[in-house]
């Protein structure tokens, strides 16, 4: 990871002494190094981050509301689905993220669509498992996902 090995370039301030030396020992870690470490792995993210935000903001002015992922993925379904009924049932609505998320995967390889069935709706089939991971990285695999999605729409800066 770039935050261990930028980490791990800075000097630690370890020096070899001989068994019967009395040069004393170099310091611990001062409180700044320690901070670095302690909060260093914040930094990887920060990037998606500010993507993010600014695809919110983008959200937030055209709808009136900060959408979360779940949202997020909701209006994509709606977009690749051209739906705009505003009765649309819980399980349709759940279609519908699934329909994004096997959208925005596509790029990358992990699904193809296959062709839609007689009622329009896309199915998709899954070319390779998808890499296991946390619930943090999870969001932030898919957040990736979308923001790709929207810069290729031409919506996101």
């Amino acid at each position: 990871m770039f935050y261990q090995s930028a980490l791990s370039n800075t000097k630690q301030h370890k020096s070899v002494q001989p068994k019967n030396s009395t040069t004393p020992k170099a310091p611990p870690l001062g409180r700044f190094e320690g901070f670095l470490h302690t909060f260093a792995p914040m930094n990887l993210h920060d990037d998606l981050q500010q993507r993010w935000w600014n695809l919110e903001a983008q959200l937030v002015e055209r709808f009136g509301k900060k959408p979360d992922l779940d949202a997020v993925l909701y209006l994509i379904g709606l977009q690749e689905m051209q739906l705009f009924d505003n009765n649309i049932s819980k399980e349709t609505k759940q279609d519908l993220m699934h329909v994004a998320v096997c959208t925005i995967l596509s790029p990358s390889g992990y699904y193809v669509l296959e062709g839609k069935d007689e009622d329009g709706w896309p199915h998709f089939k899954q070319l390779k498992a998808l890499p296991d991971m946390g619930l943090r990285e999870q969001e932030d695999f898919l957040k990736d996902h979308v923001l790709l999605y929207f810069e290729q729409e031409k919506f996101a800066d």
